[in-house]
């Protein structure tokens, strides 16, 4: 801390015994002075946040316009040796960036730090002044001419009055954007609009007069217009899909065609997928479906659906998609915007320019424009398909389709569907005992129902586990067979009987039966016990344990007599009938 203060100190004598006072500055030519530039902010506000900062421990500091959406926080004015000076200093002092470099005044725009001081203006005053005394080519008239002066309310209102309708729409349209005005897009300067260029003053340093001067206009569409500048946006014709968009061409490229898309994609994982096929309403509303069970369509985020078009949007912390596409003679065509998360300005503009510039011809994508080097059962036309984080299973066991599961299936889980279609919630949970309850968002109508075993099953008997095996691949339920080993686990546990049986993780959640037909109980996961051990030892909470967790959610669990047995194709049926594919989603 003490050496910091010190080279403080000897920057700030060096540079107070170094420097001209500013009435001899203001006296040179404007062509004479320089600045010291320390740093660069993308929108207004930032700007004016770190110009007061460095403000509050350094003199000289003023903040100009760049140009381009920027502004920049700079030291001056001084002559170019001065300007020198205090860039080795506070460089050394480390008071400013190593980065730090000079410019000189001509380059710098209008002054929005100090609020109200106007150094450009008077550096061209001073410059003005010397004509008399100076020969004409001495006179820096070029740079004079750059400097656009700030105008009075009165000014302000007679350059607005000069724009067109299209203009006053467009900085309503920035000020919109902006977050500074909710109203309609027409052109109309009332009350809303006025309020909302007093807002966006005050936010962006400027005196709140409700009417926007020519610089305040530049800059409010420089900060509108600045989150494109590194996209490169571009008119892509795309002959062979007969669709024609603007394209953030520094983003994405071509990459393929595959039925009824054409790609375009980028190393950061933005994407653009151009639509075009043939076919009617069914054909729309097909594609509707298909493209919510892709991974490029988040769960969360709003859906429409009309008679003749459609727009989907899918956001998670990674991506942020939009699709739109139309029914327009015979032919569906549309597009999607895949956008890294976090940069919502670019992705909101961007998409705005897609659908102002989308057009389409004849032309469309036929079913043999297909890749077919790509193929593979979890993707469509290239696209992978959205898979749960991970399946289990679980069984019925009341008419209105309560279900029965293992608390694996359920941890930390965005969403829990049943059979990946049917969302359900959690009604009841014990960790301890390992068992979930699950109650669907609609009511079901199961085509079998469990039944608990009444009677105490006979040790060796044969026992079967009805699961999804391979977490939904096969779509339908397998039947794994076995025998009991224990009426209670190797811990002396009686609320889970052990079994010899091989299963997989699948497999968890299913319902244990006897010959009967009757449930014995629920398979828990093979890491019941905390321990490895070997395969085919396995266990299952019995009909006491998911008893009391039933109870504990106002459901009560049905009974039957099971000592007869049954044949194996009705043992099967009556499995496959009662059990259901839990899944859990991010």
């Amino acid at each position: 801390m003490f050496l910091r203060w010190l080279q403080g100190v000897c920057a700030a004598v060096l540079i107070s015994v170094a420097l001209l006072s500013h009435s001899q500055l203001v006296s040179a030519q404007q062509n004479d002075a320089f600045f010291v530039q320390i740093e660069a902010q993308p929108n207004l506000r930032t700007a004016t946040d770190r110009a007061r900062i460095f403000a509050s421990r350094l003199p000289d500091v003023n903040g100009f316009a760049l140009g381009a959406g920027w502004y920049g926080i700079a030291l001056g004015p001084y002559t170019r040796d001065e300007a020198e000076r205090v860039l080795r200093s506070y460089r050394n002092a480390r008071e400013i960036a190593r980065d730090s470099y000079l410019v000189e005044a001509s380059r710098l725009q209008q002054q929005f730090w100090p609020v109200g001081a106007s150094v450009l203006n008077d550096l061209a005053a001073a410059t003005q002044s010397t004509q008399a005394t100076q020969v004409a080519e001495e006179t820096p008239q070029v740079e004079a001419e750059l400097i656009v002066p700030d105008e009075t309310p009165a000014e302000a209102r007679r350059s607005e009055a000069q724009l067109t309708r299209d203009e006053k729409k467009a900085l309503q349209v920035a000020l919109q954007w902006a977050g500074f005005y909710r109203g309609a897009i027409d052109g109309a300067y009332g009350r809303g609009t006025r309020g909302s260029m007093a807002a966006w003053q005050g936010a962006n340093g400027f005196d709140e007069t409700g009417v926007l001067t020519t610089a305040q206009r530049a800059a409010l569409l420089g900060q509108y217009n600045a989150v494109l500048e590194d996209l490169d946006l571009a008119m892509v014709q795309d002959a062979r899909a007969g669709v024609a968009v603007m394209m953030p061409t520094a983003r994405v490229a071509f990459e393929k065609y595959d039925y009824p898309f054409a790609h375009y994609a980028g190393p950061d994982g933005s994407k653009v997928l151009l639509i075009s096929q043939e076919g009617n309403q069914n054909t729309l509303f097909g594609l509707y479906d298909i493209m919510q069970t892709l991974d490029i369509v988040p769960l969360d985020g709003p859906r429409e659906r009309r008679d003749s078009s459609f727009r989907l949007k899918g956001e998670n912390g990674q991506i942020v998609s939009e699709t739109i596409a139309r029914l327009v003679d015979g032919q569906v065509k549309g597009f999607t915007l895949v956008w890294p998360a976090g940069d919502e300005d670019a992705r909101t503009r961007l998409l705005a320019e897609m659908e102002k510039s989308f057009e389409t011809s004849s032309a469309v994508l036929a079913p043999s424009d297909a890749d077919a080097s790509g193929q593979a059962i979890d993707l469509v036309s290239g696209l992978t398909i959205r898979k749960p984080r991970l399946s289990r299973s679980g069984f019925f066991v009341d008419g209105r389709g309560v279900v029965v599961t293992t608390t694996d299936a359920i941890g930390s889980c965005s969403r829990i569907t049943l059979d990946e279609d049917t969302p359900a919630s959690v009604i009841a949970s014990d960790n301890a005992r390992g068992i979930a309850v699950l109650r669907p968002a609609e009511p079901l109508a199961p085509r079998a129902v469990a039944s608990f075993s009444a009677g105490v099953p006979r040790l060796g008997s044969d026992v079967a586990v009805a699961g999804f095996s391979y977490e939904g691949v096969l779509g339908a339920p397998s039947m794994t067979f076995g025998n009991l080993s224990d009426l209670k686990d190797l811990t002396g546990n009686t609320e889970r009987k052990r079994l010899a049986m091989v299963t997989l993780p699948g497999d968890a959640g299913g319902p244990v039966l006897d010959a009967g037909g009757g449930v014995l109980g629920m398979l828990l996961p093979s890491t019941a016990l905390g321990r490895s051990l070997p395969e085919d030892v396995q266990f299952a909470a019995n009909g006491a344990a998911i008893d009391a967790v039933l109870q504990g959610a106002g459901v009560a669990l049905a009974s039957a007599d099971s000592s007869v047995p049954i044949n194996t194709v009705d043992l099967g049926t009556r499995a496959r009938d009662m059990t259901v594919l839990v899944s859990c989603w991010d």
